[in-house]
């Protein structure tokens, strides 16, 4: 048990000088001017090295990764329209076969309905005359 407490102990006082030493280093002002130096460099080497790389027809990682970002985005599309149409698809699966009979049997329904109404309108056979159809109605 002693030896878990002093392991403790000397954690903390590791941590505690660790954590002095960094403040230390962040309140002083030159080595904060070297840490913005560094970044500074370390960004422009990066666009450097993609002027340098656009040059060579080389694509960056920014190019690869917004590529990869759309190729995932026009997949999510494809899988939706595929999704939509098998959902298409199992429809008219379902329906060709009554539908063909449906339509059949109400094309033999209008026409029995037009036979019926012709036999009404002209019960001779013939149609009435073309010219009978504009002849125009006077009040007299």
């Amino acid at each position: 048990m002693s030896d878990d407490g002093l392991v403790d102990r000397l954690s903390k006082q590791g941590e505690e000088a660790l954590g002095k030493i960094a403040g230390e280093l962040v309140a002083n002002p030159v080595v904060s001017a070297a840490v913005a130096k560094a970044l500074d460099a370390r960004e422009r080497a990066v666009a450097a090295q993609e002027a340098a790389m656009g040059v060579l027809g080389i694509p960056s990682a920014a190019d690869v990764e917004r590529l990869t970002r759309r190729l995932r985005s026009v997949s999510q599309r494809l899988e939706g329209i595929e999704d939509s149409l098998d959902r298409v698809e199992e429809r008219l699966g379902a329906t060709s076969g009554d539908t063909s009979e449906a339509v059949a049997q109400r094309i033999t329904e209008i026409g029995a309905d037009i036979a019926a109404l012709r036999s009404e309108i002209a019960p001779d056979a013939d149609p009435p005359p073309r010219a009978q159809g504009r002849l125009t109605v006077t009040d007299a």
